[in-house]
């Protein structure tokens, strides 16, 4: 039998945490700095702007049309909305990750 591998996620509760060490600050400091980056993310992607950080990637909605889809518990035929979606595409930041690899 394949042994188990425990995934570790990092949370944003995490982030906040490095953020108020490496900076020797408060977690409330650090936090209003993680929520401020993140509204400000979410605030430029609402008004249909793209966010680029250099060294990390770009962060950019996608519009997807409506289409006829199927409730998979009924099989009964549902329409689903036209919708926004936020799509994440890194940068040379893929390369720093994949450097790390054995």
């Amino acid at each position: 039998m394949a042994k188990k591998t425990q995934q570790l996620n990092f949370t944003k509760s995490d982030l906040i945490q490095e953020v108020s060490q490496k900076h020797n600050t408060t977690k409330a400091v650090a936090t209003l700095i993680v929520n401020s980056i993140l509204d400000s993310i979410t605030n430029t992607l609402k008004q249909g702007n793209r966010v680029e950080i250099r060294g990390l990637g770009t962060f950019e909605l996608r519009e997807y049309n409506s289409y006829q889809g199927r409730n998979p518990q009924t099989g009964e035929k549902i329409q689903v909305k036209a919708k926004k979606l936020p799509f994440f595409k890194p940068g040379k930041f893929r390369n720093k990750v994949n450097s790390s690899r054995p």
